[in-house]
């Protein structure tokens, strides 16, 4: 079936008023980037092109709320990006119920994060605020020179404000360091390196995986 017919019996199965069914067409293939595919045949299409049908079917009778499950499934880079940009085009005129385990997905296309954890939800926010709801814990990345490494580690591991240690490369002294929580380990680990005549040569804030994030709130 042609994707302009098959967008007509939707309307007509959705109960659109018949005066109206040909302005929502147009209106939804232009809103889904649809124009040059109204007249080919379904099967015909691409997976990211049926995905816009499926799309413009979902919204055909103007619904107020609008429910995507894993809408990127299958995808390929392009067309999971023009997916995105047309879910964010249409989250600014109504409202979009994302549901999705990718959560780089999710982070790169909503402005509203929910995560639920066995019928309760744990976590309301956008990315940033999940982050702070979640650890409130500086972490860092830190690499020092002039030492060895184990006693740099074990230094590290002492001081009063960090909380947890851990290697990213035992080759260069890069280590990653999270601060114990609503605390900050930059003033300790500056001050250690100067009393023990170590070199500190980057000193740099991480942002915390919303991956992280989800298993800190759904695991505890």
């Amino acid at each position: 079936m042609p994707v302009i017919d098959y967008l007509h019996y939707v309307a007509e199965l959705q109960g659109v008023e018949k005066t109206k069914i040909k302005e929502r067409i147009l209106e939804m293939v232009h809103i889904c980037g649809l124009q040059a595919e109204k007249h080919k045949k379904i099967r015909e299409l691409s997976k990211g092109y049926r995905q816009r049908v499926g799309l413009a079917q979902a919204m055909i009778h103007d619904p107020k709320v609008l429910i995507l499950d894993e809408p990127t499934t299958g995808l390929d880079p392009n067309q999971i990006v023009e997916i995105r940009e047309l879910i964010r085009k249409i989250g600014r005129e109504k409202t979009v119920i994302l549901s999705s385990h990718i959560l780089a997905e999710v982070e790169a296309t909503c402005d509203r994060i929910l995560i639920i954890n066995n019928g309760k939800i744990v976590a309301d926010g956008s990315s940033g605020d999940l982050r702070k709801q979640a650890q409130g814990k500086e972490i860092l990345k830190v690499t020092i020179e002039g030492g060895d490494i184990n006693e740099i580690f074990s230094a590290l591991q002492s001081l009063d404000s960090v909380g947890l240690v851990d290697f990213i490369s035992k080759g260069d002294g890069t280590f990653e360091i999270q601060s114990k929580p609503q605390l900050t380990s930059r003033k300790d680990i500056f001050k250690l390196c100067v009393d023990k005549g170590w070199f500190l040569t980057e000193l740099t804030p991480t942002e915390t995986k919303l991956e992280d994030v989800f298993r800190e709130l759904t695991l505890n």
